[in-house]
């Protein structure tokens, strides 16, 4: 039997200092908000010419040419990003549907030699020499509203983890109050979401990756898998309370926490090689949003066997002082 519950203190080391790591990423660098928060235009454009323009030759064009009809003002500063082999990404601020129209002329105009007998092309199935693949347009009053939306939802299902945990474990009263069970499952799940927060921090700060809608379904989805492997354990440890009474309660701890574990770290490896699969072969659309529940389920696993059940033990040591 692994002494895992009688090694806390190594792992609540190596926790602490990801989380201070994660915690000092996120005060210096942030996060990157994508449009969804800030508010936004995004513009994904393909360029079936060759050769395909390159990033400054489209900068030029947004900034430097003074002759076209968008003004710098009214776009703000222009962030061109390439896509795969043909493909650019434009940001800049919310713009009304003339100027997306008049955007997508100045790029026909410069870049497509045919123009305009190929835009007044409208027969299926004829690859045009410039293609809009994407268009989002986010006002920042929208991107505002969405933010304070997420903070609430994060906190409103903490809370619910709290009380349903608590209404769970009601009939458990020693040597650990239930309500503490849920303290210790909501501490695992802030730990396991400052992480992945600072994972993506550093990736934001050095490979540009930004956070948007998705990668908060990706947090609350954490939360979701985290706390039902944390329950998995502690329902294990309500049984073996019964089952050992009289037993010393970091043992009866212990041993629930190794009963459960091959079962914790089949889930996790099965879950971690569909999401390895999708993050591969599902497009760079949703590569993000995998990523972060990647990371999460990784975290998840570790603090549910390493950190919630720990957490116990301790409460019940502090009780006793």
């Amino acid at each position: 039997m692994l002494n895992i519950i009688q090694n806390r203190k190594t792992y609540f080391t190596i926790s602490s200092i990801l989380v201070a790591l994660s915690i000092a990423s996120l005060l210096i660098w942030g996060l990157v908000p994508a449009i969804d928060f800030t508010g936004g235009t995004l513009m994904e454009i393909e360029f079936n010419t060759e050769p395909i323009p390159n990033i400054q030759e489209i900068r030029n064009l947004f900034i430097v040419n003074k002759d076209t009809q968008v003004s710098k003002e009214e776009l703000g500063e222009v962030r061109v990003q390439p896509i795969g082999e043909k493909g650019m990404l434009f940001r800049f601020k919310p713009i009304s549907e003339d100027t997306h129209q008049e955007i997508l002329t100045l790029l026909h105009e410069n870049f497509n030699p045919d123009y305009p007998t190929t835009t007044a092309t409208t027969t299926p199935n004829v690859i045009l020499p410039i293609e809009e693949l994407k268009y989002e347009s986010i006002g920042p009053v929208i991107g505002q509203e969405l933010q304070k939306k997420t903070t609430w939802a994060i906190a409103m299902v903490a809370v619910c983890i709290i009380l349903y945990i608590a209404w769970a474990f009601r009939k458990v009263s020693k040597p650990v109050q239930s309500w503490k069970y849920g303290i210790g499952a909501i501490v695992a799940l802030g730990h396991d979401i400052i992480i992945v927060a600072g994972i993506f921090s550093v990736l934001g700060r050095f490979a540009g990756v930004e956070i948007d809608v998705l990668f908060v379904t990706a947090l609350l989805t954490i939360l979701g898998y985290s706390v039902n492997d944390t329950i998995v354990v502690y329902d294990r440890t309500r049984e073996n309370l019964h089952r050992y009474q009289g037993f010393d309660f970091e043992d009866i701890v212990n041993r629930s926490v190794n009963e459960t574990i091959v079962r914790s770290l089949n889930t996790s490896i099965t879950t971690l090689l569909v999401l390895f699969s999708v993050y591969l072969f599902g497009g760079a659309s949703i590569r993000n949003f995998v990523l972060a529940l990647i990371c999460g389920a990784f975290v998840g696993t570790y603090s549910s066997i390493f950190i919630a059940s720990p957490l116990l033990v301790v409460w019940q040591k502090l009780r006793r002082r």
